[in-house]
Parts: C-alpha cells; sequence; structure tokens
C-alpha cells in the first residue's frame, strides 16, 4: 500500500481525512504545517502528499513549489479558496487535483486512489505485469519477475537500469526529476549523483535500441513516452 502524507493545520480536518486513508490500508503521516514535509519526502518512500493551502507556518502554494524542485509525487490541494485564480495557481505549480472545503472524505478518498493508480503506487496483481507501446515496438515488464521484453526479446539490465525504467514507465506521462529517480531508483549508490542518473539513462536507451522511448527535461529530468497498450 501506499504512504501518503496529510498536511492540514485544522486538527478535525486533519484526522479525519488520515483516519479515512488509513482505512484503505494506506500508511499516513500526518503534518499540522509546512515545517519537515519537504524532507520526510526527501528522505522515505513517500507516494502522494495533501496539502491544505494556509498553514500557520506558511503557503501550501509555496511549499508545493519547494516540493516540485526536487519530486513528481501526486500532490492534492485542500481549500477554502474556490476562486478560478487559486485553482489555476495550483495547477500551474503541478496540482494534480484541488479539493474545496467543505469536501466529502469519501470522495477525497477516491480521488486519491486513483491518482494511486495511475501512479502505480498500489499494489495490484494485475499491474504487476505491464505493456506499452511505442512506434512499431512492444515493452513488457513484470515487477515479480524483473524481466523486461522488447518486441518479446529479453533485456539484459542492471537493478538500477531496471528500477528507473519501471519507476519512470508507471509515472507516465509524468516528468520525474533526476532526484527522484537517483533516491528512489539508486539509493543504493552512496556516491551517486544526478550525473549518475544521466548515465544509466544512457545506457537504458541504447539497450531498447530506441532513444525516444525517454524524453529529457533539460534542468529537470525524463520522461517516459510509451503508451500503455
Amino acid at each position: 500500500m501506499a504512504h501518503i502524507l496529510v498536511v492540514e493545520d485544522n486538527e478535525n480536518i486533519r484526522e479525519a481525512v488520515a483516519q479515512y486513508i488509513r482505512l484503505e490500508g494506506h500508511t499516513v503521516t500526518e503534518f499540522a504545517g509546512a515545517a519537515g514535509v519537504v524532507d520526510a519526502i526527501g528522505n522515505g518512500q513517500v507516494d502522494l502528499a495533501i496539502l491544505d493551502i494556509m498553514l500557520p507556518d506558511g503557503d501550501g502554494f509555496m511549499l508545493a513549489r519547494r516540493i516540485r524542485e526536487h519530486h513528481s509525487i501526486p500532490l492534492v490541494f485542500l481549500s477554502a479558496r474556490d476562486a478560478e485564480s487559486d485553482r489555476i495557481t495550483g495547477f500551474e505549480l503541478g496540482a494534480d487535483d484541488y479539493v474545496v472545503k467543505p469536501f466529502s472524505n469519501k470522495e477525497l478518498v477516491l480521488r486519491v486512489q486513483a491518482l494511486l493508480r495511475r501512479e502505480g503506487a498500489l499494489d495490484q496483481n494485475e499491474s504487476a505485469r505491464r505493456r506499452w507501446k511505442h512506434g512499431q515496438s512492444t515493452l513488457e515488464l513484470d515487477r515479480d519477475t524483473r524481466y523486461a521484453l522488447i518486441d518479446g526479446d529479453q533485456l539484459s539490465l542492471t537493478s538500477g537500469e531496471w528500477e528507473i525504467l519501471w519507476y519512470c514507465a508507471v509515472r507516465a506521462p509524468r516528468v520525474v526529476s533526476r532526484e527522484a529517480i537517483l533516491s528512489n531508483c539508486l539509493g543504493h549508490l552512496h556516491n551517486g549523483s544526478e550525473r549518475t542518473v544521466d548515465t544509466h539513462l544512457s545506457n537504458l536507451r541504447a539497450k531498447l535500441a530506441d532513444a525516444d522511448w525517454f524524453e529529457t527535461v533539460r534542468g529537470y529530468g525524463y520522461r517516459f513516452t510509451g503508451e500503455p497498450g
């Protein structure tokens, strides 16, 4: 199951949201303000964050901006501000959803579940094996056996290359930052750097025999361009 952050200064709202999410089997870490949120995301495997916009120690929009500098996890805003300009600002900052207070906890959890399914963060038997198409090529990945097949031929990938390929593919079409790849896929490399990520991607592209499976987003990271199929 997923690890979700709930950042909300209203204790009643925060605890109610956290309880509903925990009932779905997920792990929830609660924050009453912005302090510590970015570090928590950087230090552990966090799959999604729910952010209140009006926090006692900062602005939720600014918090989202800081998160987006290094991380590509889904973000859901909670806010009593329902003006179109606020919604637009939220989505421009990279929000995946914007929920206006008051809201239904059940509906919020359903929205969260939908985002987690999109991100591949839910453990589901049917999602252990995935297939993508790009042009005339077909890529198949099996999370359980860690096989990777391109047009039926098995690829010889290192552990790091396989992790990067799966991590980026299940998050497509989102752009994944180099830092996120480094921390989530290459964490075993104690002296790894963002240049290490570029080297792994270069090798991975060569093995896929088609560099177009990945798009480089200059100054940020990579986007997997295959289409589910």
